[in-house]
């Protein structure tokens, strides 16, 4: 592995004749699905994440898209992938532009690719119990074309009216029904992707093989690096024919862990699974859905687990709130930041300096992790206004803000010395994460907010994954800079 790493924000390619290569570009997709104009280019540079947000890589908003390019399918992907291989043209798959950790900034310029156009629901086999859909269709859309089916899909993120297929898979998105079906990746079946050369491959879609490794893997969770998600077969799922709502309340957290490691032990699968502490006390939000018999049986044995830990019984009102709001984030973004200039986007941000990390560890560890990253964070006056558990214990999330009120407003972003101290609290307690035997994030990727940390994590496997990429992409082109590659 180099004793350096590469700078996250690199000089585009020089000499490349962009009005040339612009017309080539528009013989391939067409005039109208080349955009060159500053507005485009300005709101297609960048997702979610906002610059206060990012600590460590400010210098990824400095750069914007040289043109934008929307392929109607996955021929013309192929096509517009190789040119740009050829001309060694860094390019970006560009999904909903909803992520939160900055995947899709162009760190070099060049093609943003636009997959929005590759949008349809492709087949359903309610035998088989799956979806092959495009990987541009919004989830959203993806939900509301296998209703008529009886069908829905498994992955339900917040970011269901905003988000993308391909862009869930990239990330290996976790959403509010990964208790029972697992995050995004263990969804799929088969995938159909462009490589950065602009071979198309096809893995397929069964749910196992034994003929040697599945390449599907290469691509989820790798935000665009190693290829371009067009196409995907997604497992499906019957609408279930009942649902009961629970929620109980503990009075302390380690009680409260240990009910959802005594549920998770007995092999009780609850399709939402919600442990969070915060101003509103100690709550287990659960949702049970499927067959009459088995959620009867899931409802009365986790109440006498819950009971044994010390919990009392809320009633179904808290997770039917719960329930019910948990897509509203999502439906404001589209409302009044989608599409929107970044500056505008930006200028939004949530209101209060807060930051909102997502750790996976080792379940025995959990309890032990939690009282040490409260340490680190205290040391440096930081407090934790939220704890959660989400989908499995193994998934542990904090929700960070500075300890003294005042500096909780939006215009504490501006002072560098509350960023600098936030950002140096985040950075300890994930790095105690990955010492812990964990991982820093379990739920949104890396993008650039995070990149900084990832050789730390990966270790000794980074250089076969730095050989895996310059075989299979030897330009460079393929999202440069991100998973640090």
């Amino acid at each position: 592995m180099p004793d350096t790493e590469p700078p996250l924000v690199a000089p585009p390619p020089s000499g490349v004749d962009w009005p040339d290569l612009t017309s080539r570009l528009a013989a391939l997709v067409g005039t109208e699905h080349v955009l060159t104009d500053p507005q485009s280019l300005d709101r297609y540079s960048a997702d979610a994440l906002m610059p206060q947000l990012a600590y460590h890589a400010e210098s990824a908003f400095e750069p914007l898209a040289d043109v934008v390019v929307r392929p109607a399918d996955t021929g013309e992907v192929s096509a517009v992938v190789a040119l740009a291989q050829q001309q060694a043209i860094p390019l970006v798959p560009y999904g909903g532009g909803t992520g939160v950790m900055g995947a899709v900034l162009p760190l070099r310029g060049g093609i943003l690719l636009d997959l929005s156009r590759l949008n349809r629901l492709l087949s359903v086999s309610p035998e088989s119990l799956t979806a092959e859909v495009q990987g541009g269709m919004i989830l959203e859309d993806f939900y509301a074309s296998l209703e008529p089916y009886g069908l829905m899909p498994g992955h339900d993120p917040y970011s269901v009216p905003i988000a993308t297929v391909a862009g869930a898979i990239s990330t290996n998105g976790v959403g509010y029904r990964a208790a029972a079906f697992g995050p995004m990746g263990d969804q799929v079946v088969g995938l159909e992707a462009v490589l950065p050369d602009g071979r198309i491959i096809e893995t397929r879609a069964v749910p196992k093989l034994s003929s040697g490794p599945n390449l599907k893997h290469l691509f989820i969770g790798s935000e665009g690096v190693f290829g371009v998600i067009t196409r995907a077969t997604i497992n499906v799922f019957r609408i279930p024919e009942a649902s009961a709502y629970a929620t109980y309340e503990f009075d302390d957290f380690a009680a409260g862990f240990a009910a959802v490691r005594a549920m998770t032990a007995l092999g009780i699968r609850p399709t939402l699974l919600d442990l969070t502490e915060d101003y509103a006390g100690i709550l287990l939000y659960l949702l049970f859905e499927g067959f009459r018999e088995g959620v009867d049986a899931g409802i009365s044995r986790t109440a006498q687990v819950c009971q044994a830990a010390g919990g009392r019984n809320a009633g179904p009102e808290p997770t039917q709130e719960y329930w019910r709001r948990r897509h509203d984030s999502a439906l404001n973004y589209r409302q009044n930041a989608l599409g929107r200039p970044r500056q505008e986007r930006w200028a939004r941000g949530w209101g209060r300096t807060i930051d909102y990390l997502h750790m996976s560890l080792p379940a025995g560890r959990v309890m032990e992790y939690r009282q040490r990253a409260d340490e680190l964070l205290a040391a440096r006056d930081i407090a934790v206004v939220e704890y959660c558990i989400w989908s499995r214990p193994e998934f542990f999330s904090m929700l960070v803000a500075p300890a003294d009120e005042r500096q909780r407003n939006r215009r504490a972003w501006d002072d560098p010395a509350v960023r600098g101290n936030l950002a140096a609290g985040v950075d300890e307690v994930l790095e105690l994460a990955q010492d812990m035997g964990g991982i820093m994030e379990y739920c949104h990727g890396v993008g650039v907010k995070l990149n900084h940390l990832l050789p730390r994590e990966q270790g000794a496997s980074r250089q076969a994954l730095l050989e895996l990429k310059q075989l299979l992409d030897p330009a460079g082109i393929m999202n440069p800079g991100k998973l640090a590659l």
